[in-house]
């Protein structure tokens, strides 16, 4: 049987288990243990696409018990050098209501004991986080929103939470005074360990809820798990009308600078020594 390969990668989200019908899986072997299920393979818009449910194609992994390394090397073994990565999250702000897009472009990390590098030694590794996720991407995803007429918001820092329980009021507000947008559970390690692939990575928050610290604002209803499934699956179609539109869309030859990213970030020891 030949290789499988895609160029293309998508991570499905909460409520969002499968790209395409009729595609073919793969279970993918990486030197970190399993993924969270087979990949599927299919091509859309004549461009070879992996799709992998990042919870698992019956939601069996919470997300601090995913295991994101095998994940992103899993895509890496494909061959893919672009990401797209929808997920469910919260809003932060009261004009970012659910239904919206948001197309994050910072992120700020709460988790704790994650296994967030591929670099546990003898190379010390220091990637600049600066710019997380791929500004070509986000800016073909943009405009691909606009011409749908989907409510997005092109820039936004999401906050990641451990999980797998959502934030205390107290938490919340103290994530509303910092001026985040959105709050969600999976982004991180997930951004940094393409990164440390130098694979082009954008996020597609899709709000599902306003989180807790909004309580007493017009209209905001209290998060539950849900709220959350609902909303998702409300919008699925929508969804899928951007990807399947954001896909052909994407340029052929990267632009960007992400291919770049271990580029001055190891350390030698000759480095230390010179010091």
């Amino acid at each position: 049987m030949d290789k499988p390969s895609a160029e293309i990668g998508v991570f499905g989200g909460s409520g969002f288990y499968s790209l395409a019908s009729g595609a073919r899986s793969y279970a993918i072997h990486t030197p970190y243990g399993h993924p969270s299920d087979r990949l599927t393979i299919a091509e859309v818009a004549g461009r070879r696409v992996a799709f992998l449910p990042r919870h698992g194609s019956r939601h069996q992994y919470p997300p601090h018990a995913i295991n994101y390394r095998a994940n992103l090397w899993a895509m890496r073994e494909l061959g893919v050098t672009r990401i797209v990565a929808p997920s469910a999250c919260g809003s932060l702000r009261p004009e970012v209501e659910p239904g919206h897009f948001v197309f994050c472009d910072q992120f700020v990390n709460l988790t704790h004991d994650r296994k967030d590098t591929f670099y546990d030694g003898p190379l010390s590794v220091h990637i600049s986080s600066e710019e997380p996720y791929c500004t070509e991407l986000r800016e073909t995803a943009c405009g691909v929103a606009d011409d749908l007429g989907i409510p997005f918001h092109s820039r936004g820092t999401v906050v990641v939470i451990q999980g797998p329980r959502f934030s205390t009021r107290a938490e919340s507000k103290w994530f509303l005074q910092a001026g985040w947008t959105v709050i969600n559970m999976t982004q991180y390690p997930e951004v940094v360990l393409a990164r440390e692939l130098g694979i082009c990575y954008l996020n597609i928050s899709l709000v599902t809820d306003w989180d807790v610290g909004l309580a007493g604002e017009p209209g905001v209803r209290t998060v539950t798990a849900e709220e959350v499934a609902r909303v998702f699956n409300q919008n699925n179609e929508k969804l899928k009308d951007l990807l399947y539109k954001l896909i052909p869309a994407i340029p052929a030859e990267r632009g960007c600078a992400c291919k770049e990213a271990l580029k001055d970030a190891v350390i030698s020891p000759m480095e230390i020594m010179e010091d």
